[in-house]
């Protein structure tokens, strides 16, 4: 009994802030949008998908510029038996046990006109032998130069200048499509969640009318004034009406977890979403849409790259028919036991190498692989003509639409208005027995139609303005460019 007692009396303690946990909080469209930029884990994709392609970006940039490298063997100790051949032809072991050290600095820069690399270096190497015999030397290249170059092959640096700018600036431009899609995606969550609220609010107005018009059709009845039948329709009503209540109170619920999740909102608020009262006056011209689109759209961007990787891989597919590489090497080399002298008395050291690779007879697999990397930008050129004409109907499209909506919306709205006077009207001439419950019903239809529509067109506004603004990347409201400051953006 005392657990029960003290039980009670935490719960009558507890029930009150249980009661008021839940924070309510108004929220607006523009506030909806601007949270889900800011929050939504879409957000974060978008944002950890720029700053891939910028560090791509900034690793291909890197490529264009002299590199430092340092290179070394510290140390190489060898106590080993190896083979060797006298020069009468006999073999035998004999025993290594030294100590080595190596070390090479160069600067190496690719050349971007050629393709080859030129690599300035200087080495030492010092060995000292183990053992009984103690001899050390050393062997000194203070200075090397070094060019390595393909000839007659496919110039990758040059193909990347061409790809990797392009590449980026699409990146750059997804990045705000992305953005504006995440606008659209929370418009979708804010209109639902307002039309589920309408719903609600319209379903307990119809549940609060059905039990009053039942209890005035139960006192009508008693009076003979209607029909047994037309009681059990109103009877029938009522309950029709505080089942959709109790069901549109569970679908409010399941909109409002929806836009709290994607808004990065704490589940103890109730959002009470404020219905947007107008919607700017605009009319697109769709030459105008499609040159900005066709202009900023990552698309744009998407089809000169790939136009780009379909003649890099015809490029090296003809690169590969032949090969021949060059390498040359210049500089001065010394050697002595002593570390001093190792750079006094220097020698010139000079390598130069041409390597040949020409197929005699490959059965013509190298020619047919020119002829399917042809063929393959052939078909990239082909369906890219293909995505250019969708494109630019989905464009035109969009501008009707859009054009087309606002007087949609008006319309709605004038609808909606007529709509709740004609029911407000209809309950007054039911109560006084002026019209029967089908006429009440169509009315109460009706309202609820009209003010779903209403909220339906205000969503198809906003839906295909972002929209435009999505694939145009311009701001038609203020009549500017989308813009991101990237590098702050990735940087943050």
């Amino acid at each position: 009994m005392r657990k029960k007692k003290l039980l009670s009396v935490v719960l009558a303690l507890l029930f009150p802030a249980m009661l008021f946990a839940q924070k309510e909080r108004e929220i607006t469209l523009a506030e909806a949008i601007n949270l889900a930029r800011i929050q939504s884990v879409d957000a974060a994709v978008a944002l950890n998908e720029l700053k891939t392609s910028y560090w791509e970006y900034r690793t291909f940039r890197a490529d264009l510029l002299p590199e430092v490298n340092f290179a070394g063997t510290l140390p190489n100790y060898n106590k080993s038996y190896s083979p060797y051949q006298n020069a009468d032809g006999e073999y035998g072991f004999v025993r290594s046990n030294l100590l080595g050290l190596t070390g090479q600095l160069s600067v190496d820069q690719s050349i971007w006109l050629t393709g080859g690399k030129l690599s300035l270096n200087s080495s030492l190497d010092y060995i000292r032998q183990l053992g009984t015999n103690k001899n050390r030397h050393f062997m000194s290249v203070p200075i090397s130069l070094q060019l390595t170059q393909p000839i007659f092959g496919v110039n990758n640096m040059k193909w990347n200048r061409r790809i990797e700018p392009v590449r980026y600036a699409e990146a750059k431009a997804a990045f705000i499509s992305a953005t504006e899609e995440v606008t659209l995606k929370s418009i979708t969550y804010f209109f639902q969640l307002l039309l589920a609220k309408e719903v609600l609010g319209t379903a307990r107005q119809n549940e609060t009318n059905a039990e009053r018009l039942y209890e005035v059709a139960g006192a009508k009845r008693k009076m003979g004034q209607i029909s047994e039948n037309e009681l059990l329709q109103l009877k029938l009503a009522s309950l029709n009406a505080r089942a959709a209540a109790t069901e549109a109170a569970s679908n409010l619920n399941a909109k409002m977890f929806q836009l709290r999740a994607f808004l990065g909102i704490a589940n103890d608020e109730t959002l009470q979403p404020i219905l947007p009262e107008s919607a700017p006056d605009l009319r697109m011209v769709y030459q105008t849409v499609l040159e900005k689109a066709l202009e900023r759209n990552s698309f744009a961007q998407n089809i000169r790259r790939r136009q780009l990787e379909a003649d890099y891989a015809v490029a090296k597919a003809k690169g590969n028919l032949r090969s021949i590489d060059l390498f040359a090497s210049i500089g001065y080399t010394g050697q002595d036991r002593e570390f001093s002298a190792a750079y006094n008395n220097l020698l010139d050291n000079q390598i130069v190498k041409v390597g040949v690779k020409i197929p005699i007879l490959d059965w013509g697999k190298r020619r047919g692989k020119v002829r399917v990397a042809n063929s393959n930008r052939d078909v990239v050129l082909s369906t890219l003509r293909q995505e250019q004409l969708n494109f630019n109907q989905d464009i035109f499209l969009l501008v009707e639409h859009f054009n087309n909506q606002a007087q949609q919306l008006s319309i709605a709205r004038e609808a909606d208005e007529i709509a709740q006077q004609r029911y407000k009207t209809s309950i007054e001439t039911f109560l006084i027995g002026k019209i029967n419950t089908l006429d009440l019903n169509d009315a109460q239809n009706s309202k609820d139609q009209a003010r779903q529509k209403r909220i339906s067109e205000l969503f198809n506004y906003w839906s295909y303005y972002y929209q435009i603004r999505s694939l145009t990347l311009w701001d038609f409201g203020r009549n500017e460019e989308l813009e991101a400051d990237f590098e702050a953006i990735v940087n943050n």
